[in-house]
C-alpha cells in the first residue's frame, strides 16, 4: 500500500471510531431520564447508566494500550468494534436496570480496545510536522460525534424508544470493522516481542473502582465511601511503586519522572475533563426534569457546544502545528473556566439564550484546549511509546470523565440520596447542579496551572512508514 493511501484509510478509520463512541455517550445522557422511568431508577442508579461504561473504559485504555504496541493495534483495534458492536446489541435487549449497566462495562472493554488504539495507528502513520492538522481532524469527530448524539438521540427516544439508541451502534460498528479488515493493511507494533505486565494492569484496574466506586457511596455511608478511595489512593502508590521496578511496564512512569511535557499535558487534560465532562449530562437532567423539554429539545438545545468543538477543532490542531502547544491548550483552559463560572448561577428561571451563549463558550474553550494538548502529548515521546501514550490520553480523559461523573454522583447521593428526581426534589438537584459547577470551577482554574507548566515542545522528524513494526 502507498503511504498516501495508509494516511487516507487510517485517519478514516480512526475518525469513523471517535466519532463512535462520544456519539453513543451523549445519545444515551438524553436517553437516560426515558431509561429511568422505564426501570424506575433512582438517582444513583441513572448515574451509574453513564458512569460503568466511563469507569471500565478507565480501567482498560492503558492495559490495552500496552497490549496493541506488542500485539499490533489493528489487531486489538478490531477485536475491540466487536465486542463494541455486540455489547451494543445486549444494552438494546436489557430488561432490568442491572443488565443494562453490565452491558455497558462490556461496551467499556470495547471502546477501550479502540478509542487508544485509533490515536496511536494515526501517530504511527502521519510525522510530527502533520500530527496536529490530523489529531485536530480526529478530535473535530469526537465533537461531531458530541454533536449529532443529543440531537439524534434525542429523536430517536422520542419517536422509537430508547433501545433504538443502542441498536443503532450496530449497523455503525460493521461499517467500521469492514473498513479496518478489508481496507486497512500492515500492522503496527512498536513494542512486538515484549511481555506484558498482567499484575501491573490488574492494579490499575482496581485503584480506579475502587476510587469511582467510593465516590458513589457517600450519600448511604461516608465511612465506607472514605475507605474504599483510601484504599484506591494506596493502590495508586502501589501501582507507581511495582511500574518502577518492572521490565516492562504497562505505564512507563519514567514518561511522568521525566518528560515534564508528557507529565503535565496529562494532568492538564485530566483536569479538564474532570470538570467538563458532566456538564452535558446534568444540563441534559436540567433541561429535561426543570424546565420540562422533551428529550428532543433537550438535545437540539445542547447542540451549540459540540458544533463550536466541531468547527474550531481543525483550526486549533493547525494552530498548534504553528506556535507552541502550550499557549493554544492554556488559553483554552481558561475560557473554559470562565464558562465553567457562569454556570454556578444557573436557576429554574435561567434565560435559555444564557444556557446557550455559555455552551458556546465552553465549546471554544474545550476546542482550543483539547487538540493542541494531544498533539503535545504525542509528540513528547518516542515511537514505540505511541499506543501507550495514545492509552494515556484516552485515559486521562475516560478518568476524568469518571471523576466528574462521580463528583456529580457523590453530590446527588449527598443531597437525594437514590430518590427520583421529581417535584419534590427539584430544589435539592438544583443545588446539586449549583455545587458540581463551583467545585468544576476551581479544579479548571487550577488546570490553567498545569497546562502552563509543561514547558515547549522539542520537534524531531519521525519514520512516516506505515510498516514500521
Amino acid at each position: 500500500m502507498e503511504t498516501a493511501q495508509a494516511k487516507r484509510i487510517a485517519l478514516l478509520a480512526a475518525a469513523l471510531s471517535s466519532f463512535l463512541a462520544p456519539f453513543m455517550i451523549s445519545a444515551v445522557n438524553i436517553a437516560i431520564p426515558a431509561i429511568a422511568a422505564r426501570f424506575h431508577a433512582g438517582a444513583i442508579e441513572v448515574s451509574w447508566f453513564a458512569t460503568a461504561y466511563l469507569l471500565t473504559m478507565s480501567m482498560f485504555l492503558v492495559p490495552f494500550g500496552r497490549i496493541a504496541d506488542i500485539h499490533g493495534r489493528k489487531r486489538i483495534f478490531i477485536y475491540g468494534m466487536i465486542v463494541y458492536t455486540a455489547s451494543s446489541l445486549m444494552a438494546a435487549l436489557s430488561i432490568s436496570a442491572a443488565m443494562l449497566i453490565a452491558a455497558r462495562v462490556v461496551e467499556g472493554i470495547g471502546a477501550a480496545m479502540t478509542v487508544g488504539t485509533g490515536v496511536a495507528i494515526l501517530t504511527s502513520v502521519y510525522p510530527p510536522q502533520e500530527r496536529g492538522r490530523v489529531l485536530g481532524i480526529n478530535v473535530a469527530a469526537v465533537y461531531l460525534g458530541l454533536l449529532f448524539g443529543p440531537f439524534i438521540g434525542g429523536f430517536i427516544t422520542d419517536y422509537l424508544g430508547w433501545r433504538q439508541v443502542f441498536l443503532l451502534n450496530v449497523p455503525l460498528g460493521t461499517l467500521i470493522l469492514a473498513l479496518v479488515i478489508w481496507k486497512l493493511k500492515g500492522e503496527w507494533a512498536g513494542a512486538k516481542g515484549e511481555k506484558f505486565d498482567l499484575a501491573g494492569a490488574a492494579i490499575y484496574s482496581i485503584m480506579l473502582v475502587l476510587v469511582i466506586y467510593g465516590l458513589s457511596l457517600f450519600g448511604e455511608t461516608a465511612y465506607a465511601g472514605a475507605a474504599f478511595v483510601a484504599a484506591g489512593v494506596l493502590a495508586v502508590a502501589l501501582f507507581a511503586w511495582r511500574e518502577s521496578h518492572v521490565k516492562y511496564p504497562v505505564l512507563d512512569i519514567s514518561l511522568f519522572q521525566h518528560n515534564t511535557i508528557f507529565a503535565f499535558s496529562n494532568i492538564a487534560a485530566l483536569i479538564n475533563y474532570s470538570a467538563t465532562f458532566a456538564v452535558t449530562f446534568l444540563l441534559s437532567l436540567y433541561l429535561q426534569y426543570t424546565k420540562n423539554y422533551s428529550p428532543f429539545a433537550a438535545g437540539l438545545i445542547l447542540v451549540p457546544q459540540p458544533l463550536t468543538m466541531t468547527l474550531l477543532s481543525p483550526f486549533a490542531g493547525r494552530l498548534s502545528d504553528r506556535i507552541e502547544p502550550i499557549v493554544v491548550a492554556s488559553a483554552g483552559m481558561a475560557v473554559t473556566t470562565v464558562s465553567l463560572f457562569f454556570f454556578i448561577f444557573l436557576a429554574a428561571g435561567t434565560a435559555l439564550a444564557l444556557i446557550v451563549a455559555d455552551l458556546v463558550l465552553l465549546g471554544i474553550g474545550f476546542a482550543l484546549f483539547s487538540s493542541p494538548n494531544t498533539n503535545a502529548i504525542m509528540s513528547s515521546v518516542e515511537k514505540r511509546f505511541y499506543g501507550v501514550a495514545a492509552g494515556t490520553v484516552g485515559t486521562m480523559r475516560t478518568i476524568g470523565q469518571s471523576v466528574s461523573m462521580g463528583i456529580a454522583l457523590s453530590i446527588f447521593a449527598v443531597l437525594l440520596g437514590n430518590r427520583q428526581i421529581a417535584g419534590g426534589t427539584y430544589p435539592l438537584f438544583l443545588k446539586s447542579l449549583r455545587i458540581s459547577f463551583v467545585i468544576f470551577t476551581v479544579s479548571c482554574f487550577l488546570g490553567i496551572f498545569a497546562s502552563l507548566a509543561r514547558g515547549k515542545i522539542k520537534r524531531e522528524p519521525a519514520s512516516t512508514d506505515p510498516k514500521e513494526l
